[in-house]
This record gives C-alpha cells, sequence and structure tokens, in this order.
C-alpha cells in the first residue's frame, strides 16, 4: 500500500548550501565558515591603509576604512556594501578588500565597507537598517569631538557617495529612498550620489535575461532563487518591496526626490534587465540617473578580476560621477 505522506526529512540533513561558505540543515542548525571558498591573494602593496571599526556593538558589527597613505588634502567618502544575496560575504573577504584598496587609491577617497547582519539568522530588513546604522555611525562621528583621526584629517563629510554591490546595491537602494535628496537627517553629512554594482532585484515573474541566462552563469537563477528563499522575510514573496521596487505593495518612487544615481549592470548578468528597467523608470521619473552596460560581462566582474579592462572602465567611470556631483 503506498501512501503519499511526505516522509520527514532526517534531523540533520543539509537541505541549502550557499558558495561552500553556508550550510542549512533540517533541523534548523546553521554552519558557516569565515572565509570564501576561493583562494585570492589580497594586493596590499602599502599604498593605501586599512584598519577595522565598531559601528554597532549590540550587534557586533564593524566596518573597514581605508584611505591613501599619502593622502593631504580632504577627500571624498565612498561606502561600498559588499554582495553576497543577503546570505554572504564579508568585508574581510579578500576580493571586496582588494577591491576597496584599489576603489581608495583610483578613485583617491576614504574607503568605508561595513559588514551587515546576514540570512537566514537574520532575514531582511535588518541588512538594510545595519546600512543605515553604518551611515549614521559616519554622523556620529562628524559631530564627535573625538572622533577618529583617520576621518577628521582627511576625510570630506560633505562629499559621500554610497556604493553597493548586489545586495549591497539593494542596501543603497534602500538608503538613497530613506534619506533623499541632500540627505537633510544626516547632516552634516551630505551624501551626493549612489553608484548601484549590480543591484540584486527580484520579482515572482521572470524577465528575459533570467529566464534565458545560462545555468552555468556565475550568478545564476538556482542561486538566485536561493538567496531570496533565505533572506526573505519568512512567507513573503520575491516580490516583497525590499525585493522588487517595482512590485504590487511597493510605493510608487515617482515623487520621491532622489540624489543622483549611478546604475551598472553586466550585459551577460541574469539581473541585467531589471536594473535596466529600474534606471529607465526612475528617468522616465525625471530623476538623476545614468545606466552603463558593459557587453558580455557576468555579475560582479569587477571583483571578480579587478584588472580587466571593463573593470578599469568601470573605475573612470565612478570617477567621473564623483567629480560631477562634487561641486
Amino acid at each position: 500500500m503506498s501512501s503519499s505522506t511526505t516522509s520527514p526529512l532526517p534531523p540533520h540533513q543539509l537541505v541549502d548550501e550557499c558558495r561552500g561558505v553556508l550550510f542549512v540543515y533540517s533541523d534548523g542548525s546553521i554552519k558557516r565558515l569565515s572565509k570564501p571558498s576561493f583562494n585570492v591573494p589580497v594586493h596590499d602593496d602599502g599604498s593605501v591603509l586599512w584598519k577595522d571599526v565598531l559601528f554597532d556593538s549590540v550587534h557586533d558589527l564593524h566596518l573597514r576604512l581605508y584611505k591613501p597613505a599619502l593622502a593631504t588634502a580632504k577627500l571624498p567618502i565612498f561606502y561600498y556594501i559588499h554582495g553576497g544575496g543577503f546570505c554572504i560575504g564579508s568585508r574581510t573577504w579578500p576580493n571586496f578588500q582588494n577591491y576597496c584598496i584599489r576603489l581608495a587609491s583610483e578613485l583617491q577617497a576614504v574607503v568605508i565597507s561595513p559588514d551587515y547582519r546576514l540570512a537566514p539568522e537574520n532575514r531582511l530588513p535588518l541588512a538594510i537598517e545595519d546600512g543605515m546604522r553604518a551611515v549614521k555611525w559616519l554622523q556620529a562621528e562628524a559631530v564627535s569631538e573625538e572622533g577618529d583621526d583617520w576621518l577628521r584629517e582627511v576625510a570630506d563629510f560633505t562629499k559621500v557617495f554610497i556604493s553597493g554591490d548586489s545586495a549591497g546595491g539593494n542596501i543603497a537602494h534602500h538608503l538613497a529612498l530613506q534619506l533623499g535628496a541632500g540627505s537633510p537627517r544626516l547632516a552634516p553629512v551630505q551624501i551626493r550620489g549612489y553608484v548601484l554594482l549590480a543591484p540584486f532585484f527580484g520579482g515572482i515573474v521572470r524577465t528575459t535575461s533570467e529566464a534565458e541566462g545560462s545555468k552555468h552563469a556565475f550568478l545564476n537563477l538556482e542561486i538566485i532563487d536561493r538567496f531570496w528563499r533565505l533572506s526573505i522575510p519568512i512567507g513573503e514573496t520575491p516580490d516583497h518591496p525590499l525585493v522588487n521596487p517595482f512590485g504590487p505593495h511597493s510605493l510608487s518612487m515617482e515623487t520621491v526626490d532622489l540624489d543622483p544615481i549611478l546604475v551598472v549592470a553586466g550585459g551577460s548578468d541574469l539581473l541585467k534587465d531589471r536594473d535596466e528597467d529600474y534606471a529607465n523608470r526612475l528617468k522616465n521619473w525625471g530623476k538623476k540617473i545614468e545606466y552603463v552596460e558593459f557587453e558580455g560581462q557576468q555579475h560582479s566582474f569587477f571583483t571578480i578580476d579587478p584588472n580587466t579592462q571593463p573593470a578599469n572602465q568601470l573605475m573612470q567611470l565612478i570617477k567621473r560621477f564623483i567629480a560631477q556631483n562634487s561641486s
């Protein structure tokens, strides 16, 4: 006699795995590795100095500060919020560190790379809340008489740019919405613009680039779905407002006054259609939006190998964006 009843999973069976770093088991237990599964050397030649700072003692969250070693003049501040599908990643990962070192050197900027709480232990919106805490930390430093020497000596608190990579780009988007143009809530800190690097958005209805994207892509559809399954609030769908900026329950951005935004996508990235649609809609609503697509490039091409020609072109694009919005 057959039964349609589904047999329960063994008490400690692996049910989800992300990039060889995160392991979720059927009994609810979670195992995390502190280092990525890939081995990338850190290219630190001493031209950029860096250190870690605690910005949220309650949740034990740190950020990594970078500055050019020979900096003398006041420099713009550039946040780099790492990616990882809201589930993995850290400011300490060598691929992110290499990119931040290059950002500080090439942009001649103080770079701030904050960590945030990760899912599934800490589902959205907690990562976005932590992103805001990292920015509020900068405000506290700006008004403190005992602020960090690095910032006091070389940072220009009136020229701040917030960038985010993949999931970090989603966080940067939500910070832009919450802070609004001119970021009056952060005075004397002033945000001048946002750089969304392949921002991680989603939705129930597949886009063409998602549906037709390669199964062998660095960020393929299976991995995208897994990240959302593990990170969105339990019981919600990828049309949740934190995931889909244009979902059925998302607030319209048409009347929101926003700072300038640069949106970057790889032409072979499965997220390309969503990112392009995001930029086009905001542009049609009169926002100051620039969309740039790098033909043939995959997701996170600029951190996978930051020394390629497309990565170099992106660095010049960011440098120009900062210059245009700093006056």
